[in-house]
């Protein structure tokens, strides 16, 4: 089985119905599949590409997107996707790790080309307006010779970096088919759902939860052109009656204050990609009152580890219980399994998990102990089961030598009225060793005041957690996928 065959499948039994809807415009499972095709056929005859290849895919959110990644998949090669808010200079650094010679991308970013070719000499361009118009595609490919094996490469993803340049963590054709298969059980998902994709398809989130989820079992994309304004994009999604929504928490704060144009046929909400504060779940569920599942993941689990389950208890601040077929733990830095409410590292194994980093053994080496993946997340359990994360184990800093959490103090910030985003990073203090730093923005047309935010937290915090200094402004800094961007924060220090 490989993601190529699981296509084929829902095909088989969805030929006629539409898959994905883009404004006005609707492509039936059939065309999607007719198009893969071409763009397989392209790939395979125009620039020779062969089973393991990796191809870059440097796209804006579009429908041609879907089939370049099943067309990419079909001809047996890797699907390499890129930030499409990068500049040349870092687009160039993944063409150049991952070996790539073919980038698929669209008029408007080719024009970058000339930039990329300077230091890839050997880099052809696929523009996706070929696909349906490139010579010569007639026939049939070579399934044989490109059909993928259930462990081959599938997706190279490229973290974020953080901590340096971005590594390609390896997905197999059965990492993400796992991960698809314990998504649909855990989400009930069936084949007249309609998934909305607002955010980025470059991100592994969106790769699996709002693409090859819906694709495989049979339902349906609406794949929205601007997410601005939020009304709009609700007026989407009671038009083409949508059903659940995979987004970030800044999404679900924005839908609270949009006035609605009318009732929304959504079941399911799904907050990913970055911690939903709990008092945007209170508000959100209290205005729409249809049920926010918070979960957790990461690129290197394909990527979706928990979620809170749609019955029995969802807790608010946890990211839940593990997805069924995936084993979580807490480690101390020995690998010592931690008991309830102890703190460590959060690790997961299970079939969803990566290869490792492309041509990188020592940093896949420093993610393992053993099978479980070290996710660099600290966390604990809870007695009931149910897991929560305090921070990355990147951004705990110390307080006179005691652990400090930024999250804890931003769930703090996140209660004071009218606060709209809040950020905590640390400084080097001279006589703490650290000590943390606020940032916060206010809603829209309200102000805020330093030293009240300060008062109010002396209220509800330990001394060395309170932060020594609120600093305010109208938005703060946001990577590609929604995360608010610590390290230009950092930069401000």
């Amino acid at each position: 089985m490989n993601i190529t065959s699981a296509f084929a499948a829902a095909l088989e039994a969805n030929a006629d119905k539409t898959a994905l809807f883009w404004g006005d415009r609707e492509f039936s499972y059939r065309e999607l599949r007719e198009q893969a095709r071409l763009v397989a056929l392209h790939l395979h005859r125009q620039f020779n590409v062969r089973k393991g290849d990796r191809v870059g895919v440097w796209l804006k959110n579009c429908p041609e997107f879907i089939p370049v990644l099943l067309g990419v998949l079909e001809a047996g090669a890797v699907f390499v996707p890129i930030n499409n808010f990068f500049k040349s200079d870092e687009v160039g650094f993944i063409l150049a790790d991952a070996g790539i010679d073919v980038l698929v991308t669209d008029a408007d970013l080719s024009t970058h080309f000339k930039a990329l070719a300077v230091n890839r000499p050997c880099l052809r361009l696929f523009r996706i307006e070929e696909i349906q118009t490139g010579p010569g595609l007639e026939g049939n490919l070579v399934t044989g010779e490109a059909a993928a094996e259930e462990s081959d490469l599938a997706v190279l993803i490229y973290t974020s970096g953080t901590t340096g340049r971005p590594k390609g963590a390896m997905l197999s054709h059965g990492n993400l088919l796992h991960n698809v298969e314990s998504c649909r059980i855990i989400l009930r998902v069936v084949n007249f759902d309609r998934f909305v994709v607002l955010l980025p398809m470059f991100h592994s989130y969106m790769l699996t939860v709002g693409i090859l989820l819906p694709t495989l079992v049979g339902g349906s994309i609406v794949l929205v052109k601007s997410v601005h304004p939020v009304r709009n994009v609700l007026q989407e999604i009671i038009q083409r009656e949508a059903t659940v929504l995979p987004a970030i928490p800044q999404f679900y704060r924005s839908m609270v204050g949009a006035s609605l144009p009318g009732p929304l046929p959504l079941r399911l909400c799904v907050s990913g990609a970055a911690p939903l504060p709990v008092t945007i779940l209170e508000e959100f569920e209290a205005k729409f009152h249809i049920p926010l599942i918070e979960g957790y993941g990461l690129s290197e689990a394909s990527p979706v580890v928990t979620k809170n389950p749609l019955d029995g208890t969802r807790r608010p601040g946890s990211i839940g219980l593990p997805i069924p077929n995936i084993e979580v733990s807490i480690q101390d830095e020995a690998g010592t399994l931690l008991g309830p409410e102890e703190i460590g590292e959060v690790c997961v194994r299970g079939g969803n998990v990566m290869l490792g980093y492309w041509n990188q053994p020592e940093e896949t080496a420093k993610a393992f102990r053993g099978d479980w993946l070290l996710t660099g997340d600290i966390g604990y359990r809870d007695t009931g089961g149910y897991y929560f994360i305090t921070d990355r184990k990147t951004d705990m800093f110390l307080v006179n030598g005691i652990n400090v959490y930024p999250r804890e103090i931003e769930e703090v910030l996140y209660t004071f009225p009218n606060v709209h985003e809040a950020a905590v990073v640390a400084r080097a203090d001279d006589k703490r060793g650290e000590a943390p730093i606020a940032f916060v923005s206010p809603q829209a047309g309200a102000a805020l005041d330093s030293a009240a935010i300060l008062r109010f937290c002396r209220e509800r915090l330990a001394d060395y957690k309170l932060p020594r200094e609120v600093r305010v402004m109208q938005s703060l800094p946001r990577t590609a996928t929604g995360k608010i961007a610590k390290l230009e924060l950092k930069k401000l220090l």
